[in-house]
């Protein structure tokens, strides 16, 4: 598992980060609902997962810590491009692997590009082109 740390679920606001089902999400809503007499206020969140795009929705108590993934922002040369995957190479570690590349920039990625991806928990995400080769 990723790097992750905990937040209080009253704290997080639309476009932070979340983990639901070992799942990473972007926070798309949240409500807070008032607290009864000897209640707390309870938070419903909703979130879409960053990898699959599912739709998760959590309710709980707002002074509850929830997990949030610390994402790692990373460059990569590509190597190569075979359909919808890069072969690609980290510029620091020089560690060699494939990333699927995202619907929004299949026509874009060529060869010796410098991406830009997000390692979080256990998956890498290419997220965009950083330079292009000359």
């Amino acid at each position: 598992m990723g790097e992750i740390t905990l937040k209080s679920v009253g704290s997080l606001q639309k476009g932070n980060y979340i983990i639901i089902d070992d799942a990473a999400c972007v926070v798309v809503n949240t409500q807070t609902s008032r607290p009864g007499k000897h209640g707390h206020a309870k938070v419903r969140l909703q979130a879409v997962g960053i990898i699959d795009d599912k739709k998760r929705e959590i309710v709980m108590p707002g002074h509850d810590n929830v997990q949030v993934p610390i994402i790692g922002k990373k460059n990569a040369q590509v190597l190569s491009v075979s359909g919808n995957h890069a072969n690609v190479m980290d510029m620091e570690t020089y560690e060699t692997f494939d990333l699927l590349i995202p619907a929004e920039l299949r026509e874009k990625v060529s060869d010796s590009d410098t991406v830009m991806y997000w390692e979080i928990l256990n998956d890498r995400v290419m997220k965009q082109i950083m330079q292009k080769a000359q």
